[in-house]
């Protein structure tokens, strides 16, 4: 299999850490590819350049970091990062898309930010910083466990070092003592320090 990816990404993150927490990153190539440059060999496998992307074992290409990490999920042994049905799938999977919703916010914010200065939005960036706030007081309050390792925790615990990261004058700490805590424990994680964004 061939991942494409650039390291500071959160979505890429979370491909690459389920790769190695479910055993499957040794069947992995990882590819450094510029998606803002058109590079050549991403654009052939993913029409709108974007990473991840990963050439799965049968040659198809899969874009979209939770269709990616699904997939990885179910190559491994063992229990699964994302429950196969039911009430369960269902809890992680509100916890994943919180997540996801924080990280869009993040992402939309950044590229507004690369606009000159005259181009940008200050009402979208005003709404987008209260919706991030809004996702994390939801992922707060939904008290993730770093204990209980699963797809929606592991995309909770990106999301905020990715924020911090992306938006050091962002101060998503106060008032979320929970999700300080798991950010903490989840760095510990071999997976998590051999992904660390840069």
């Amino acid at each position: 299999m061939k991942l494409y990816i650039t390291t500071p990404s959160p979505f890429v993150r979370k491909a690459r850490i389920v790769a190695r927490e479910r055993g499957v990153a040794d069947r992995i190539e990882e590819v450094v590819a510029d998606p803002y440059g058109n590079a050549p060999e991403l654009l052939s496998t993913n029409p709108i350049v974007q990473v991840p992307t990963l050439i799965a074992e049968d040659g198809l290409p899969l874009t979209d970091s939770p269709v990616i990490a699904e997939y990885l999920d179910a190559l491994g042994a063992g229990a699964r990062l994302l429950p196969a049905e039911g009430a369960e799938r269902l809890r992680v999977k509100r916890l994943e898309t919180l997540a996801n919703a924080a990280l869009e916010m993040g992402v939309k914010l950044v590229l507004e930010k690369r606009r000159p200065e005259q181009e940008r939005s200050p009402s979208w960036m005003e709404r987008w910083t209260v919706n991030l706030g809004r996702a994390l007081d939801a992922l707060e309050a939904a008290a993730p466990d770093a204990d209980r390792l699963d797809m929606g925790v592991l995309t909770a615990g990106i999301a905020v070092t990715w924020i911090g990261f992306r938006h050091p004058d962002y101060d998503w700490k106060t008032g979320r003592p929970n999700l300080v805590a798991l950010q903490a424990k989840l760095e510990q994680r071999p997976s998590f320090i051999e992904t660390f964004p840069f």
